[in-house]
C-alpha cells in the first residue's frame, strides 16, 4: 500500500490485489491514471460549456479501456463517453467542448494519446425536474 501526496498537498491511497502482493486498500495505479485523465477532460468540458453560457448541471465520464495481455500491460485503447445534463444544452456546444478538450486543452488525454488510440463521444441528458 502506498500513499501518494501531490504538490498541492492532497493524498490518495494506492494498492494492488492480494494475488499480486497487495492488500486491496486503495485504487490501482493504472485505474488512477484513467481517473486522472477523466477528471482532467471533464473539468475542461464543464469549463468550456460554462464560458459558452450553457447551463450544465452535471457531467460524468464513463471510461472504457483495453490493456495489453503481456507485461508491460499498457493501455491499448481508451474511450471517454461524456454524459452531460442541464437546461437547454445544445449539441453543437457540447460537441465543441468535448472536441476542444480532447484536441487542445486536456494535457492528460493528449499524453495518453501518444501511447494508444483515445476516442470520445457524448450524450446529452435533459434536465430532470
Amino acid at each position: 500500500m502506498f500513499v501518494g501526496e501531490s504538490a498541492s498537498g492532497h493524498a490518495v491511497v494506492m494498492d494492488g490485489p492480494p494475488e499480486g502482493g497487495g492488500r486491496n486498500l486503495g485504487i490501482r495505479p493504472m485505474e488512477m491514471l484513467l481517473l486522472g485523465a477523466g477528471g482532467c477532460t471533464a473539468y475542461d468540458v464543464v469549463h468550456i460549456l460554462a464560458k459558452a453560457r450553457q447551463a450544465v448541471e452535471a457531467c460524468s465520464v464513463e471510461i472504457d479501456a483495453d490493456r495489453a495481455d503481456e507485461v508491460p500491460k499498457v493501455f491499448t485503447r481508451i474511450h471517454f463517453h461524456f454524459i452531460v445534463s442541464g437546461r437547454g444544452l445544445t449539441e453543437a456546444a457540447v460537441k465543441r467542448a468535448v472536441d476542444l478538450s480532447a484536441e487542445k486543452y486536456c494535457s492528460a488525454t493528449q499524453m495518453l494519446s501518444k501511447a494508444c488510440p483515445v476516442t470520445h463521444d457524448f450524450e446529452i441528458r435533459a434536465h430532470s425536474e
